[in-house]
């Protein structure tokens, strides 16, 4: 098990992380060097022999394997992002790369999206290295840049570029799993992630004919843009179950005695009240049964008395497994003639099987260290580097072990404000990781 100084050395990462500001505004603003050579300084403490890889300068990834004791195992890729969203310094109660210690939580931007995982992997590998501690299978080590953006300079380049580093690897795990939700009523669901929706961020446009703002003009471009945004923003999504939801209904059901036959005469038809049944647990599914797109940014006109002749939007859009023919029919039929809309940012949707060796490992190492929380299989409603990572054949599970608190909000702290994490948590996940990753 890990050790004492592995408990200490992850909040002090953790902070360390937290203080090097990574902050990723898109369009190629940010810079993770300073960050990767930190992380890259703590595996060559370990004994490992990291690689530093980047396509554009400062935007910096980090690689390295940690050898396994059977050969013949494929190998484990385990990744963390370094890069970290916005925030805003006056709307914190303390500054959000200050990385403050306060009353044994850890404060700041990336405590949960992710600084505190790459502090759990980095915390991990060193005890390994006081120990002697080698993992039954190679456990491949990545720190990516540009996870906040589009992860071209990040896990895109290294999975397009520098695919023999991940040689052997079939599976892998990074964040968004493993987390404590409190139900409102006592009970403790883990749920490990086992697909993510694909992403759809679309543009859309709208031509018309420009004119003054007092005539009489049948050709707006606003107005048709707008239509068409109302009518994706009204759109009412059908449901769709994929085999990972379905999963997850399927164990949430039993864990509150709802008789939920997903199969019988009411079929999907039936979810919906399922989720109702559910109460606060229906937060881990209900934004997954169904193909999605919201209306987000809107730019058009240059003044008030001028008709534009092009509007723009743009709109999130994410889509099941086997989902996206059905997105894209829709969305060709929601824009109509005069809207031409095309994909701004396209990545796939993943499904993990929840019957896999890997799968039952998480489970145990949860259940060891917390055998009063239920282990639920469930997918994201957004994405991670893992639909990068897939395009090498790596199949993706969400697992960033957390011992949380009732009444602290983890999907609040996602590119929220005043994100923090307990102490106490981040050594769960140090005890947790380190049981999973030496067995897997």
């Amino acid at each position: 098990m890990a050790d004492r100084r592995a408990l200490d050395e992850v909040v002090r990462f953790t902070s360390d992380l937290i203080r090097i500001d990574t902050t990723n505004r898109g369009g190629g603003d940010c810079r993770e060097r300073p960050a990767a050579e930190y992380a890259a300084e703590q595996l060559a403490g370990a004994g490992l022999e990291p690689a530093l890889l980047e396509r554009t300068p400062g935007r910096t990834n980090v690689v390295a394997r940690v050898a396994g004791t059977d050969p013949s195992a494929p190998a484990l890729l385990v990744h963390g992002h370094l890069d970290v969203v916005p925030a805003q310094a006056d709307e914190w109660s303390v500054h959000p790369f200050s990385g403050e210690i306060r009353d044994g939580v850890v404060w700041g931007r990336g405590a949960v999206d992710m600084k505190n995982m790459d502090a759990m992997i980095l915390a991990v590998v060193r005890s390994w290295a006081r120990e002697g501690v080698r993992p039954r299978r190679d456990v491949v080590i990545a720190f990516t840049a540009d996870e906040e953006d589009s992860a071209e300079d990040g896990s895109g380049f290294l999975a397009d570029r520098h695919a023999h580093l991940f040689e052997g690897c079939t599976e892998g795990v990074s964040e968004s799993g493993a987390y404590t939700f409190h139900d409102g009523t006592g009970r403790q669901i883990y749920p490990i992630a086992a697909g993510e929706r694909g992403t759809g961020w679309l543009k859309l446009t709208a031509h018309g004919r420009a004119g003054h703002g007092s005539k009489v003009n049948r050709e707006n471009a606003v107005s048709r843009l707008a239509a068409a945004v109302t009518r994706i923003g009204d759109h009412e999504w059908p449901l769709r179950l994929t085999p990972t939801v379905r999963a997850a209904l399927t164990g949430l059901a039993a864990l509150y005695g709802i008789d939920a036959d997903l199969d019988g005469p009411d079929g999907p038809d039936g979810v919906d009240g399922l989720l109702t049944k559910l109460g606060p647990a229906a937060k881990l599914v209900e934004a997954t049964v169904r193909n999605s797109a919201n209306p987000t940014m809107l730019d058009a006109g240059y003044k008030v008395n001028v008709i534009p002749g092009k509007a723009v939007a743009f709109v999130d859009g994410r889509y099941l497994p086997d989902g996206e023919d059905e997105f894209r029919a829709t969305l060709d039929r929601l824009t109509g003639p005069d809207v031409d809309w095309e994909f701004h940012h396209r990545e796939v949707a993943l499904q993990a099987p929840v019957d896999s060796p890997t799968f039952a490992g998480m489970r145990a190492a949860i259940e060891e260290f917390a055998p009063e929380g239920h282990v639920v299989p469930f997918c994201m409603s957004g994405g991670t580097d893992a639909k990068q990572f897939s395009r090498l054949g790596i199949t993706g599970y969400g697992f960033t072990p957390l011992k949380l608190p009732e009444g602290y909000d983890y999907q609040a702290m996602f590119h929220g404000v005043d994100e923090r994490v307990p102490a106490s948590a981040l050594h769960f996940g140090v005890r947790v990781l380190d049981r999973f990753l030496r067995t897997a």
